[in-house]
């Protein structure tokens, strides 16, 4: 018990410690943020969300991106304090990019590069996974200052099971990736699988026309799943495999994720489905 206690007390020391630098181009060390592989997405984690997206403040995340303040109207007595609050929290522009799940932060890293003119954002769970790619995203700016590299990726914890409207307007994301999702293989456990009837409608509502739902799994059942599932939804369309081939974000989902690196090295099979939002009925 001593060993352990003593390892959890290095772990939050190192942590302490980088969190204190200011500008440090060292990758941080995944040993040092361990956590366990899954959490339970209907437990109460003590989390921040925002009232509505238009009340999340994405300036501290993407601080390139704030708007400058010259470019906002000019206060006026009546509206003084609704233009300083603009000021202090408006965006050039919005986030486009989902990574559901984003876990040690692979994909997030390959896309910002490959999409410099996209937000990209990763939303995870754990707490400590979520600490270790915002330090990887800070240590890779500070090694980029020059080029202006990865200030269009950043991660945030957050339950997308449970607050993903609040954080998006309807129609914002263009792009949503659910890479190697939890699979809860018992049935009673199925409820809480990231793909399901409920929540397809909030990837339609937050996700544009044309824009794509990206799932991979090693797991075929859950493939199978999320394939009958968002096929069965009226907001979506599957993708065709030749289209598929082709996209270059599926190149990166399948190779550049920790979990697709371990699934190549243990040889598995990984299974592909891209999914088309279309456009709403007219009313």
């Amino acid at each position: 018990m001593a060993g352990a206690a003593n390892k959890k007390q290095k772990r939050a020391d190192y942590r302490l410690a980088r969190s204190q630098q200011d500008g440090a181009t060292e990758m941080p060390k995944k040993k040092f943020y361990r956590q366990r592989a899954h959490a339970n997405p209907f437990s109460d984690h003590q989390l921040e969300y925002p009232m509505s997206p238009e009340d999340m403040d994405w300036t501290p995340f993407f601080p390139a991106y704030k708007t400058d303040p010259e470019e906002l109207p000019e206060a006026t007595a009546s509206n003084d304090a609704q233009i300083e609050q603009r000021q202090q929290s408006s965006m050039r522009q919005d986030v486009e990019i989902l990574d559901i799940g984003c876990g040690f932060g692979g994909l997030l890293v390959a896309l910002a590069p490959k999409l410099p003119d996209k937000l990209v954002l990763g939303m995870e769970i754990r707490t400590q996974v979520t600490e270790f790619v915002q330090e990887r995203i800070r240590s890779l700016r500070a090694q980029h200052q020059d080029s202006n590299e990865f200030q269009n990726v950043s991660c945030i914890r957050a339950n997308t099971m449970k607050f993903l409207p609040n954080f998006f307007k309807k129609g914002q994301l263009s792009k949503i990736f659910i890479c190697f999702p939890d699979p809860h293989f018992k049935a009673r456990k199925h409820k809480a699988r990231i793909v399901s009837t409920t929540l397809n409608s909030e990837y339609a509502l937050v996700l544009r026309p044309g824009g794509i739902v990206y799932t991979i799994t090693d797991v075929e059942d859950l493939h199978n799943w999320m394939v009958h599932h968002l096929e069965l939804h009226p907001a979506f369309e599957r993708v065709s495999e030749g289209e598929q081939e082709s996209d270059e974000c599926v190149k990166i989902m399948t190779t550049e994720t920790e979990e697709g690196k371990k699934v190549e090295r243990n040889k598995g099979q990984k299974f592909v489905a891209l999914f088309r939002r279309l456009e709403d009925p007219p009313w």
